[in-house]
C-alpha cells in the first residue's frame, strides 16, 4: 500500500468493505476504537492497533487469525468527525469492485448485511414507520412527493426512500418484498432506494390481516 498519501489510504479502505462486505463507516470506527482500546471487530475482520510511527498509527487487519493487511494511517484522519463516507465510495476503482464481486444475492438479503454500493438487493421486511410524504423539488426542475419509511426484518431497521404513488402505497404492519434496490447512503445513513428498475409488493397487508382476524372472532362467538 502507498502508507503517504490520505486519498490513496482512504481508498483501501473503502476498498476493504466492499471487498469483505462491511459498511465503510464501521470499518473506519473500529480503527478509532482499535487506536483507544488496542483491537476491536468488524464483522469478521478483527483490528489490531500495533503502535506508531510519527503520525501515523498501524493498524493490522485480520480475518479467521490469517492476516489481510497492515498499514499506516495519519493519526489526524482518525480525529475528524466530520467524514462523510459515501463520497469515498464514489470511485470508478469500487463501482469496478462492486461488479467484479457480483453483488446481486439471489435469496433476501438481511437488513444488516446491507452494505452501501450493493445494488439488485431483495429484501423482506415490516414497515414500522411511513411518514407523510413531502413535496420537493427534483434536480430536473419538476416537483415530487417523498418519504423515508422505516422498515424492518430481526436483524436491524432501515429507511426506504419512495417517490409519488411509491410513498402511499404501503402502511405501517405490512410485510413488504423490494426486489432489485440499490443501497446508498445519505449523510452516513444507509437508504433502500428502489430507482427505475426496483418494484415493492405487499406480502402480507395488516389491514387485510385485521379484517380476517376480525371475521373469524365474529364466527367463534355463540349466541344463547
Amino acid at each position: 500500500m502507498n502508507q503517504k498519501k490520505t486519498p490513496s489510504i482512504i481508498e483501501h479502505l473503502a476498498f476493504l468493505s466492499v471487498k469483505h462486505s462491511v459498511y465503510v463507516a464501521e470499518l473506519f470506527q473500529a480503527l478509532v476504537t482499535a487506536r483507544e482500546q488496542g483491537t476491536d471487530t468488524c464483522q469478521n475482520l478483527t483490528i489490531k492497533y500495533r503502535g506508531r510511527i510519527g503520525k501515523e498509527a498501524i493498524f493490522l487487519i485480520t480475518k479467521d487469525c490469517k492476516v489481510v493487511v497492515q498499514f499506516r494511517i495519519a493519526q489526524e484522519l482518525l480525529l475528524r468527525k466530520d467524514i462523510r463516507f459515501e463520497s469515498w465510495m464514489n470511485t470508478d476503482k469500487i463501482h469496478k469492485q462492486i461488479v467484479k464481486q457480483n453483488f446481486e444475492p439471489r435469496l433476501s438479503t438481511m437488513v444488516q448485511d446491507l452494505r452501501h454500493g450493493l445494488k439488485k438487493v431483495i429484501v423482506e421486511a415490516e414497515v414500522l414507520e411511513n411518514p407523510k410524504p413531502s413535496l420537493v423539488q427534483t434536480r430536473y426542475g419538476n416537483s415530487a412527493m417523498v418519504t423515508n419509511a422505516l422498515i424492518a426484518d430481526e436483524t436491524g431497521k432501515i429507511k426506504l426512500c419512495l417517490w409519488n404513488e411509491q410513498a402511499n402505497y404501503i402502511r405501517i404492519g405490512d410485510t413488504i418484498q423490494i426486489k432489485n434496490a440499490s443501497v446508498s447512503a445519505f449523510r452516513g445513513e444507509r437508504q433502500l432506494r428502489l430507482g427505475k428498475t426496483g418494484t415493492i409488493s405487499i406480502l402480507h397487508s395488516l389491514a387485510a390481516r385485521t379484517k380476517q382476524q376480525a371475521e373469524d372472532t365474529g364466527k367463534n362467538i355463540l349466541y344463547a
